[in-house]
């Protein structure tokens, strides 16, 4: 495979764009630290040459755009469920990452031998639920306070999956020396920080309530696991923030409803809203998987809202989401009134490693 991202849409479909989708997806993995998964997603693609399964003509033939439908990383999270629930031995080598494993037979075997399990692994996004992701919420709320919006914040999300992100206020976080949440707080977060820190400010995280297509209760071992199998073998520390969300979820469920990102929005925007409150749509690494109508209803409900939005009821959108043009996942907010043009302050690991600040 080239090592250089082939140039695509996300709405590209047909033969060549799944195989484009597999090449990038291994390269993307190799850039973030992730070369067990690069491995697993090279060793997929392999299939595409002579697909001689269910499985692998599913993936070949896929109808939609194969790079918005992330559907590398849904065959990946199959192999990697079956790894996790031991059910397939001969991959332990391939998630070890050993070296002289013919990772193309061996994953060809499995799927010869797993495909009723790995087959509806094809039919819904990838969960990418990340506690890491809330350092970059949290400054940008720090961020909102600082141009003068009133700093107890009303939290929307759309894409929510387990809801991890929702339990934003039961963690601590340290933004190059500002402080903010309880301490010791159910999680913590250090990123490393690059740029001058965020400004530094109280703020009140007053409510949080979330949408997802597909909501996973992370109290059910079962759909547990399966929010584990799309977690990057690679990055340990994340199967560790996953038991601590488990455990905080076991004490009080995040609000998440089972509805679209647009009627979602819609609904919840349409209800009275407490003044003195910043009411604020957020969310991460899933705007890709919004449909192109959705995304539409979406941005025509904010862009009403906002124009409505005064002092004492403002409005914000936080998105931490990946421009596929350069590569990079960036952290953009609007706020009404305010004009409610984007604001780029920065760019973020997407799973909350680093974040590069540039707002200044």
């Amino acid at each position: 495979m080239s090592e250089r991202m082939q140039p695509m849409d996300l709405s590209d479909t047909g033969a060549e764009a799944v195989r484009g989708a597999f090449a990038n997806q291994v390269l993307y993995c190799r850039a973030n630290d992730a070369p067990v998964t690069a491995r697993v997603v090279a060793a997929l693609a392999t299939l595409l040459d002579a697909p001689a399964t269910a499985f692998a003509k599913r993936i070949a033939g896929w109808p939609g755009p194969p790079l918005a439908d992330a559907l590398p990383l849904r065959a990946a999270g199959g192999l990697h469920a079956l790894h996790l629930a031991g059910a397939a031995h001969e991959l332990a080598p391939i998630y070890a990452d050993a070296d002289g494993i013919n990772d193309a037979a061996v994953v060809a075997g499995v799927v010869r031998r797993h495909e009723a399990a790995l087959l509806p692994w094809l039919d819904g996004p990838p969960q990418t639920n990340e506690a890491g992701r809330s350092s970059s919420f949290i400054a940008a709320m720090l961020w909102l306070a600082d141009q003068g919006l009133p700093p107890h914040f009303q939290c929307l999300e759309i894409g929510s999956s387990a809801g991890i992100n929702l339990m934003l206020a039961r963690y601590h976080y340290d933004l190059a020396g500002v402080q903010v949440g309880p301490q010791p707080g159910v999680m913590a977060f250090t990123p490393e920080w690059r740029g001058v820190h965020p400004p530094q400010h109280k703020i009140e995280i007053a409510s949080t309530k979330g949408c997802d297509v597909a909501p996973v209760d992370l109290t059910d071992p079962a759909q547990a696991l399966r929010l584990k199998a799309y977690i990057w073998p690679e990055h340990r520390v994340r199967f560790d923030r996953m038991a601590a969300a488990s455990g905080a979820a076991s004490e009080q469920k995040p609000d998440i409803v089972h509805q679209t990102a647009a009627d979602f929005v819609e609904a919840e925007l349409a209800k009275p809203q407490a003044a003195g409150t910043t009411r604020v749509l957020m969310h991460s690494i899933v705007w890709q998987y919004v449909p192109a109508d959705q995304q539409a209803r979406v941005t025509a409900a904010m862009a009403a809202a906002g124009a409505r939005a005064t002092p004492e009821y403002p409005l914000a959108w936080i998105a931490l989401e990946a421009n596929r043009t350069v590569h990079h996942h960036e952290l953009v907010v609007r706020f009404w009134p305010g004009g409610g043009e984007p604001k780029m302050l920065g760019r973020a690991h997407a799973h909350g490693a680093w974040i590069e600040w540039m707002a200044g």
